[in-house]
């Protein structure tokens, strides 16, 4: 064991290579925080999560004068004593995006540098449950394109070998039966599609177009309602035969809980950046397979396929690539599958010298 004797925070903007529209908003930016914690062998714990465009700067203020700070002389292998150490230093914030957000950052780092430390990739040092884990895109099914373009990304997909793919939704709801009843006689059967409403709906509205979409056979229907709406999901998930997805806007594993608890979900999107790292989503991830139902983790599938391969409940990688422009390697896919890496740590092949150059000014601190 050794103690944390550095940390260095700094933050990153990444633009999206594609427009990406939903049903609410218009992703534009991914402030990405960063942190690398050092121990006093010299061990470093890369780690990040993720904004889509605000609360960056308030994560990062969080994190520098806040928890940074907390770390230095700590035992970096005890992650989970670190980890509810933190939650109870910001219990006055807690449950929260932002608090999450920061936790989020720093809990990945530890675990990296756990890994390194073991020489173990994440996904086996996490459990080893899956080599290798199906993909569906999302990059080619958002609201704004029209439906030949979402056909023609579809089938690309397909002949990829991907299994799935992901259709945002949310105009009238005629244009959207439309939409995915184009993609469904293009693909024919045995190919997955996804629906995305971005909490759009109120809980009558999704019902009265999950009967409409029910032909189509879809996969799932994702954030149907406003995260907070649990007894609107539990009334949704009675009237429907589509399995009902939550979990990217959930920030607590006892929110998940009452999900699983009530009925309300078919599917747990989990994402680690949002829950608060990787010592939470294992949790979260454990606790659906106690109720028998999948893990489809939300965005960053970098890490993620790790996480999944570490589970033996994960059904699903979302493909939405997001480091291309701060990492070397781009995450590993064979015949539409995502495949963990093999190198201690996260997995992930980290640019240094490109985070450097798109470090925003004035985000960059060292704690010693």
């Amino acid at each position: 064991m050794a103690k944390i004797t550095r940390v260095e925070m700094l933050m990153v903007d990444l633009v999206p290579k594609v427009k990406r529209v939903d049903a609410i908003q218009s992703f534009v930016s991914q402030e990405t925080p960063i942190v690398r914690i050092t121990d006093a062998d010299g061990m470093v714990g890369t780690g990040y999560s993720y904004t889509i465009g605000t609360g960056g700067p308030s994560v990062m203020d969080l994190l520098k004068r806040t928890l940074a700070p907390a770390l230095i002389g700590r035992e970096a292998l005890e992650i989970e004593r670190i980890w509810r150490d933190l939650l109870f230093l910001t219990h006055a914030t807690s449950v929260g995006a932002i608090t999450s957000i920061a936790l989020a950052a720093i809990d990945t780092a530890l675990w990296d540098l756990k890994a390194r430390k073991l020489g173990l990739p994440l996904h086996l040092l996490a459990g080893g449950a899956q080599s290798e884990i199906p993909l569906y895109t999302t990059e080619g099914g958002w609201l704004h394109l029209e439906t030949a373009a979402l056909v023609e990304d579809a089938l690309r997909a397909k002949a990829g070998g991907f299994a799935g793919a992901k259709l945002k939704i949310g105009r009238p709801i005629h244009e959207d039966v439309k939409r995915i009843g184009a993609v469904r006689e293009a693909v024919g059967e045995g190919f997955e599609i996804f629906t995305d409403a971005n909490q759009k709906f109120n809980v009558d509205e999704a019902i009265r177009r999950a009967h409409a979409y029910a032909p189509l056979d879809l996969g799932w229907l994702e954030e149907p309602l406003t995260a907070d709406d649990i007894e609107g999901h539990v009334r949704l998930n009675a009237h429907t035969s589509i399995p009902i997805a939550v979990g990217e806007s959930l920030y607590s594993i006892l929110h998940f809980r009452e999900y699983l608890e009530r009925h309300a979900c078919s599917v747990v999107q989990v994402d680690a950046g949002r829950i608060g790292g990787i010592t939470p989503w294992l949790k979260v991830a454990h606790m659906a397979e106690a109720f028998n139902i999948a893990v489809s983790p939300h965005f960053l599938m970098e890490l993620h396929v790790s996480l999944c391969a570490a589970v033996p409940n994960a059904r699903w990688v979302e493909y939405i690539p997001q480091l291309d422009a701060i990492t070397t390697e781009p995450m590993t896919i064979r015949d539409g599958r995502a495949v963990p890496s093999p190198h201690p740590g996260l997995g992930i092949a980290w640019d240094f010298d490109a985070i450097t150059a798109l470090t925003i000014d004035g985000s960059h601190t060292i704690i010693i």
